[in-house]
């Protein structure tokens, strides 16, 4: 095994990222935070909780430990295997995917079918599926960069898969997830060199069919109603928009402290998942939410950063892999914040590294362990390349 590869122990701290790490770290603790606060009405409340006000602090905590497990064991495979596993690891999302479409093994949640019950928790396939697909579109497009000129060899095969994909993801249906896998291969094959013309063609494809899905589904057209006025109908189709605004409004500049929203107390649905950032704003003001697009802002940049250094270090495949997750987190993260802000129309999109929800945290974790090893590996390649 080369140097470049060898088994990362006794690892001193200043081999790793801080810039990475910490606002990682940082975002999954105030995660943690927010979570309980946002969650202690509901959970008082609920008989399906047993009226204990800890109930999703403790499960939010618990997936965090795993996550984090994870990502320490994510970040001593190299590289190499990653990509050797990556079209596995894709065909055993897909095949997840189809497993929860079955009835009986599927759970249905609101009228989503998006769940597999393992036992005392559920296991959300397509949360998985983002890390896959960042891991399948990066080897994909290493493999195929002498044909990323061309719209058969290059970019025809990959639209297969993702139709494919897409077809699942619609069945269940999560049009939240799909349009962030889609965001993750389209942004892969874009920094892998796709050709121009194509890559026109395919963004206006993909808005085109957009526009006719929403247009098509009666409760996603009535999304983009509700976003365009959600006053108009404060109590039907505007009511999460309207709430959230109003929790950004009570929380001003520095907020009314925290554990003292009042939005959370059954007005605001999805408080603890979705609309998190809604009781950041009303408990921690503009700052604290200034903080979190802070702490995003600089994770985001940090992956591209490591990407660029693999790149000129001629390990394509690591720098595609730690772009990709910038691409993930920072999408998904758009999305949430532009949902909670009035931005953009309501989606099922959680916040990365902060809502609730034990599949979103896990796989979070993992893509930041994989991240911390390219930089890593980078780092390890060039004290090779000094000595």
């Amino acid at each position: 095994m080369s140097h470049a590869y060898a088994a990362p122990t006794h690892r001193a701290p200043a081999e790793l990222d801080g810039l990475l790490l910490w606002p990682a770290l940082g975002l999954l603790l105030l995660g943690l935070v927010m979570v309980y606060s946002s969650s202690i009405a509901m959970a008082e409340g609920s008989r399906f909780t047993g009226n204990q006000s800890a109930y999703f602090l403790f499960r939010h905590a618990v997936f965090l430990c795993i996550g984090l497990v994870a990502g320490v064991m994510a970040f001593q495979i190299p590289l190499r295997l990653w990509q050797q596993a990556s079209p596995w690891l894709f065909v055993a999302g897909v095949v997840l995917l189809l497993l929860v479409l079955v009835p009986h093994v599927g759970r249905s949640v609101n009228g989503a079918q998006r769940w597999i019950g393992l036992g005392p928790i559920n296991l959300q396939p397509s949360e998985l599926m983002k890390l896959f697909a960042v891991l399948y579109a990066a080897d994909y497009t290493t493999r195929k960069l002498d044909d990323m000129g061309s719209f058969v060899r290059g970019f025809f095969p990959m639209a297969l898969v993702m139709v494919l994909v897409g077809v699942l993801l619609l069945r269940e249906p999560d049009f939240g997830a799909l349009v962030v896998i889609l965001a993750i291969a389209t942004g892969i094959l874009f920094l892998g060199g796709i050709n121009a013309r194509v890559f026109a063609i395919l963004v206006g494809v993909l808005a085109l069919s957009f526009v006719v899905m929403i247009w098509v589904s009666d409760y996603r057209r009535q999304r983009i109603f509700g976003f365009m006025d959600p006053w108009q109908d404060a109590y039907g189709k505007g009511y999460q928009l309207s709430h959230a605004l109003i929790a950004f409004g009570r929380g001003e500049w520095f907020g009314v402290g925290l554990g003292a929203s009042v939005e959370k107390l059954f007005y605001l649905p999805e408080a603890h998942t979705d609309f998190l950032l809604a009781v950041i704003a009303e408990e921690l003001g503009f700052v604290g939410v200034c903080i979190v697009v802070g702490l995003f802002a600089l994770l985001v940049q940090r992956c591209f950063a490591i990407g660029r250094q693999s790149m000129v270090l001629g390990r394509v495949y690591s720098g595609l892999v730690a772009q990709g997750v910038g691409i993930w987190l920072g999408v998904q993260g758009f999305i949430n914040m532009g949902v909670n802000m009035g931005l953009l129309p309501t989606k099922g999109l959680t916040l990365p590294l902060m809502s609730f929800g034990g599949s979103g945290i896990v796989a979070n974790c993992l893509a930041l362990g994989i991240l911390l090893r390219v930089d890593w590996e980078n780092r390890q390649m060039m004290r090779g390349q000094q000595v």
